[in-house]
């Protein structure tokens, strides 16, 4: 392709990398500043040699590829801030017991059914000065306790650890925290926490005023509260407090995205804000006041969405877009791109890791590189026809794009997403249109009446149409396995298919047969790995007992109750491409693999005379647990998550004073026997 004969694209790909490789084998920070000391001395001898002889042009080439590699180290090791010798992670005891932290509130993030959840800085512990995020967690109560963002918060209370899913194959949300900076957890009382009476009035606070201002102004104006948490998502990028059946319905009609501020909305910004500084004269000084004030909007408006991977990525090619066109230079899209990523990753690294920024940057390529092939297909004269038809072709060249991708990460597919992108597209121009103008208006504190109902009424019907097609389910294709082999070999065919169908050539077509034949081999090689793999895993759940039994593509479940876990099951079928073949009555007694494994539930029967490898407790059987052990000598102990915890307790000191292994699924999550 030729975007990778840039070399900006080569310099990108090495800054990628070195990124990569800090955030798997996490390097020594030492030697990650002596490698890019070495690399930098490299690159300066390469340089100055390459102008006295060109025959050392080659030589600075690879000495620029190994800085920008260093620079990629260097940039995620800086930026990882359990790094810091002042972050928390580094106090002396801060998970063992109770300490004295004062923080300050950097986002609210969507409540859950009992708390109040923030992002948090943390200032101090213990009166020491301390640096990190935290995620803060304050019980909901009937006094209904409010929070505003740069609060300065004193609490007393016991660190946590973010910690690892509790059932196989679920979402990683510790490592998810840990991507963005969050290495514990802080839960609190709302009468126990000491609210301090300054403020810390920083960018956070005057944008977070702003936006609650436009809302509240909104909500007195009675605009429906449905309504304006879909336009909040829509026009600000705030899910917090939209309700989980429409970002549901919006991810089965394959229309989520537009919830998220991407690139349509920043784009419309820009031509909106084009459109409003046009009486501005085009002299040079002219101009140049019009680029300032294009970049401080798109910029505030960013911050508005709460700068959220996809938003920065947006701003930040729009505005290199803005630059561009304020130089009066055509502006290469696949520079943008290649300059967007670098300057967003030099900063924030982690953004790397955000599903989001991932999605975002692989559709816009794809839409870039696609699309014109597709709609050279047909160009229909008919101008009406033509904005539909470049309509659905953006929407395949994205959804061709992203699909290994979301398939990887979601293991769903909406099958309707063309007829929705048809539909919603242009009804979301009207919508964007004047939403943007009343959310300006609001923040005013004027909120006119006629526009604000006919923006309620629009996103009333706009939920109507996604919501109808999503109904559909029966287009909705879930549980659809991808590992990371056969996404990579994805990627292989469908970019190889798209060259061959841009140059058409034998040379292309040999690279599709390649990458078919990888695509297959990957395929065989996970067939082979399932069909050769057993196991039997005690699942992490708390109102019954479930045991899976698996082996190859086949999984039995054993459990005491009717109602399964459908999500906990569905996880583990779809990430190890099985079936479930059988439900079956929890037995008392098992085998697998040789081991005898004995389940005792709150009947407290079992047998005396049997020497078990394995014994499962579930269900808080009342029984002399002392004298259990001494009777059957079991290997192990596993107590699931049905236990009453204070029984668990008890339980783990009895059998460490046996020496006998203790496994609470509720403590170190599910329990495998492979």
């Amino acid at each position: 392709m030729k975007v990778l004969q840039f070399p900006l694209a080569r310099i990108t790909i090495a800054f990628v990398i070195g990124i990569l490789i800090t955030y798997f084998l996490k390097p020594i920070p030492m030697i990650v500043f002596l490698f890019l000391a070495v690399s930098i001395i490299i690159f300066l001898t390469a340089y100055f040699l390459s102008k006295t002889n060109r025959k050392f042009q080659l030589f600075f080439g690879i000495a620029t590829y190994l800085l920008a590699l260093a620079v990629g180290i260097t940039t995620q090791t800086v930026h990882t801030d359990s790094n810091q010798q002042n972050n928390y992670t580094h106090c002396k005891n801060i998970f063992d017991k109770k300490h004295t932290f004062t923080l300050t509130l950097r986002e609210k993030l969507k409540s859950n059914t009992f708390n109040d959840r923030y992002i948090a800085l943390l200032n101090s512990v213990d009166n020491k000065k301390t640096t990190g995020r935290i995620l803060l967690n304050i019980n909901k109560d009937s006094l209904n306790h409010t929070f505003i963002i740069g609060n300065q918060l004193k609490i007393n209370s016991l660190l946590s650890k973010n910690t690892s899913q509790k059932n196989p194959n679920q979402f990683d949300y510790r490592q998810y925290l840990e991507n963005k900076q969050i290495y514990a957890q802080l839960y609190a009382e709302p009468n126990e926490i000491q609210l301090s009476s300054e403020i810390v009035k920083d960018i956070w606070f005057y944008t977070s005023r702003l936006r609650n201002r436009i809302i509240q102004n909104l909500e007195k104006s009675n605009f429906d509260n449905k309504e304006l948490n879909v336009a909040v998502a829509l026009i600000m990028g705030q899910q917090q407090d939209i309700d989980p059946e429409i970002i549901q319905d919006y991810q089965y009609a394959g229309a989520v995205h537009i919830l998220s501020v991407s690139g349509l909305h920043i784009g419309f910004i820009l031509l909106f804000v084009t459109f409003i500084l046009k009486p501005f004269p085009n002299t040079r000084k002219g101009a140049f006041i019009k680029l300032i004030i294009t970049l401080a909007c798109l910029s505030l408006f960013g911050i508005l969405a709460g700068l959220a991977p996809s938003v920065v990525r947006s701003v930040t090619m729009f505005s290199f877009v803005a630059i561009g066109l304020y130089l009066r230079r055509s502006v290469n899209i696949y520079h943008t791109l290649l300059a967007s990523i670098f300057l967003i990753l030099l900063f924030q690294p982690s953004f790397l890791f955000d599903v989001g920024f991932q999605l975002s940057y692989v559709a816009l390529f794809f839409i870039v590189w696609l699309q014109p092939l597709m709609a050279n297909l047909w160009q229909p004269k008919n101008k009406i026809l033509n904005y539909f038809w470049d309509i659905l072709t953006v929407s395949f060249a994205a959804q061709i794009g992203t699909f290994p991708l979301s398939i990887y990460y979601f293991h769903q597919f909406p099958g309707l997403f063309f007829v929705t992108n048809l539909i919603v597209i242009p009804f979301l121009g009207f919508i964007m249109s004047l939403g943007v103008l009343i959310m300006s208006l609001a923040a005013f504190n004027w909120v006119p009446f006629y526009p604000t109902k006919t923006l309620e009424i629009s996103i009333y019907y706009l939920d109507k149409i996604i919501n109808k097609i999503a109904s559909l389910e029966q287009f909705v294709i879930k549980d659809i396995p991808l590992n990371s082999s056969l996404l990579i070999s994805s990627y292989l065919v469908i970019i190889t298919v798209i060259i061959t169908f841009q140059y058409k050539n034998f040379r292309s077509l040999i690279c599709v047969l390649i990458s078919i034949i990888i695509f297959q081999l990957s395929a065989i090689g996970t067939k082979w790995n399932v069909q050769n793999q057993t196991e039997f895993i005690v699942l992490n759940t708390t109102k019954s007992t479930q045991l899976i039994e698996r082996k190859g593509n086949k999984a039995v479940i054993y459990t005491n109750d009717h109602i399964l876990n459908n999500t906990v099951l569905a996880s583990y079928l779809t990430a190890n491409f099985s079936t479930l073949k059988g439900k079956y009555k929890l037995k008392n007694l098992m085998y697998f693999r040789g081991n005898k494994i004995l389940v005792i539930d709150s009947s407290k029967v079992y047998p005396r005379n049997i020497s078990p490898d394995v014994v499962i407790i579930t269900q808080s059987p009342k029984i002399n647990f002392d004298r259990l052990l001494q009777t059957l000598k079991p290997k192990l102990i596993v107590a699931d998550a049905s236990n009453y915890k204070s029984f668990q307790k008890r339980w783990k000191i009895t059998c460490e004073q046996q020496k006998i292994p203790f496994h609470a699924t509720g403590e170190k999550g599910f329990y495998k026997i492979n």
